[in-house]
C-alpha cells in the first residue's frame, strides 16, 4: 500500500511534486468507537479492520491529534478515536481539495 496514491500530483519546474493537501475536522459522534492501541496496531491495519480499505488510514489518523501523524505506527496503550461514518469524511475532504 502506497500511502500517498490519493494525494494529487503536480509538475514544478518540470518535476513531479505532491499538491499540498487540507484534511477537514472531524465531529465527534455518538457512534465513534474507542479502542486502546496494542504492540503491533497501526493506522492502515485498523482502517483495514474497521473500514475494509486501509487507505482511509488517514481518517483515524486526523481523529486523533494527540497521536503524531508522522508515522502510521501508534504507541500502545492511547485511546484511539474510530469515527463512525468515513463516508462524511471523505466527502468533507474533496469538498476542501477539488
Amino acid at each position: 500500500m502506497n500511502r500517498y496514491n490519493n494525494i494529487p500530483k503536480t509538475k514544478i519546474q518540470g518535476k513531479l511534486a505532491y499538491q499540498t493537501v487540507r484534511y477537514p475536522e472531524i465531529p465527534l459522534t455518538s457512534e465513534d468507537i474507542y479502542v486502546y492501541t496494542q504492540q503491533g496496531d497501526r493506522f492502515d491495519v485498523l482502517a483495514q479492520q474497521y473500514y475494509q480499505d486501509s487507505s482511509l488510514w488517514w481518517i483515524i489518523a486526523s481523529a486523533n491529534p494527540q497521536v503524531t501523524l508522522g508515522s502510521l505506527i501508534i504507541p500502545d496503550g492511547i485511546q484511539l478515536r474510530i469515527p463512525a461514518f468515513p463516508a462524511s469524511v471523505i466527502n468533507a475532504y474533496n469538498a476542501l481539495n477539488n
